[in-house]
């Protein structure tokens, strides 16, 4: 018998929804296991509104959103092990973890929920040629220095790449006192939400150069330039062009990676696209039993949306662990792949069995370029079920078709089903 009926892993966003669905009005045991001190994750740390429009039908700050949902979870009656590290996660779901209170520790889980969310990329993922200064910084990191430490990174800041917290930090730099010079990003479209492009950069005047990179850092002790330069359309810099950009912080909002150190780990299988697990209809990775929500499958731009996924990840692993519990066999039959064309990047989930879906089903989904006047089409086999006219796709911001289970049952045979974008 298991020590808890699922296990949670990861006390943020993601996590906390997740292990509120799979309590199932009481009748689950469920525990979330957090590293941190507190619950809530990257939500502490951003104090900027915006969150839960969706989910709550009215605008709040990070922490008063990540508030919401420990209060639900806390009120469901799900437990937590927080300031708690897990080490490892096995095939048959056996979690391995470690603290100061209470050492190492093995928990048996029914069923395991992945929500250990990402990380932000490094200084040293880059080729910038220079010393290592004192003065670069994730724009994560500068994000927790100011707002849960007090403490000022620089006063004179560039910022590279065009990531949503890198937007959100030109705006919080800029409102604490600093000048922001600009913000540079190597493609030819901003990584980031529009809305945060016109509240972040524009009304506060901050340039964003787009098709530019920083190309030197100067500076040995601490960074007291950058050089910018335009690049082609291979992100190779153009001779000529470099601009020194004095400054004494240089922030990198260059892009985010799924934590999946432990999946790979417990031998779930990672797309190369999303770097996160593979998973089908349920949210179900590889390795059965074992589920995946939030920024650890697929990062993505609005919380709203991590909870509605994580929401559906707990309630399947609840229901995984149900069926453990009374010892009925799961069916693993493959389902009917999920195939991005056309633009489109990745889907998730990856492949659909439509005995085991819910009446309907949402797939997720980035483009890979900036897409003017085009539709959203969904092909089961030769037949479009779906299309949606955009006006604009862009890589920063997620879209969704949804799925109806009658219209794939509908169709007996089925080998694919493709999600592609076509001229409107």
């Amino acid at each position: 018998m298991s020590d808890y009926d699922v296990i949670v892993i990861g006390g943020g966003p993601a996590g906390l929804a997740a292990a509120t669905s799979a309590r199932g009005e009481g009748k689950r045991s469920v525990l979330v296991i957090e590293r941190d001190q507190k619950l809530g994750g990257i939500l502490n740390q951003c104090i900027h509104n915006g969150f839960g429009l969706i989910t709550f039908n009215e605008e709040l700050t990070g922490p008063e959103y990540a508030d919401r949902f420990e209060m639900l979870a806390r009120d469901a009656g799900v437990e937590f092990l927080l300031d708690t590290m897990v080490l490892d996660v096995s095939p048959d779901r056996v979690v391995t973890c470690v603290s100061e209170a209470c050492g190492m520790q093995r928990i048996t889980a029914g069923a395991v929920v992945l929500a250990m969310g990402c990380r932000e990329r490094p200084r040293g993922a880059l080729n910038i040629p220079g010393f290592r200064p004192a003065g670069v910084y994730t724009a994560g990191t500068a994000q927790r220095l100011v707002n849960i430490e007090g403490l000022m990174p620089g006063r004179e800041v560039v910022i590279l790449g065009s990531g949503d917290i890198g937007l959100i930090m030109a705006r919080r730099m800029t409102l604490e006192g600093a000048h922001v010079a600009c913000v540079a990003e190597l493609m030819p479209y901003s990584g980031g939400l529009k809305r945060n492009i016109v509240q972040c950069l524009d009304d506060f005047g901050i340039p964003l150069l787009l098709s530019h990179t920083v190309t030197r850092v100067e500076g040995k002790r601490r960074v007291e330039a950058v050089w910018i330069a335009q690049v082609d359309e291979k992100g190779r810099p153009i001779s000529g062009t470099e601009n020194r950009y004095p400054c004494d912080t240089l922030l990198l909002s260059v892009g985010l990676l799924p934590e999946n150190e432990l999946s790979r780990a417990a031998g779930v299988a990672l797309s190369r696209v999303t770097r996160g697990p593979v998973v089908n209809e349920s949210l179900e990775t590889s390795v059965p039993g074992i589920f995946a929500c939030g920024n650890v499958l697929h990062v993505h731009d609005l919380v709203d949306y991590v909870s509605q996924e994580a929401t559906a990840a707990g309630a399947a692993a609840g229901a995984w662990a149900d069926a453990c519990a009374q010892h009925q066999a799961h069916d693993e039959e493959p389902g009917i792949p999920v195939v991005a064309e056309g633009g489109v990047r990745y889907t998730v989930p990856q492949s659909i069995d439509p005995e085991r879906m819910l009446e309907k089903l949402t797939i997720r989904f980035r483009v890979g370029g900036v897409f003017e006047d085009r539709r959203i089409c969904v092909y089961l086999g030769d037949e479009r079920v779906i299309s949606k006219r955009r006006p604009i796709l862009v890589p920063g911001e997620m879209e969704d078709v949804t799925l109806k289970r009658e219209d794939l049952l509908a169709r007996p045979g089925l080998e694919k089903i493709v999600v592609t974008l076509e001229e409107a």
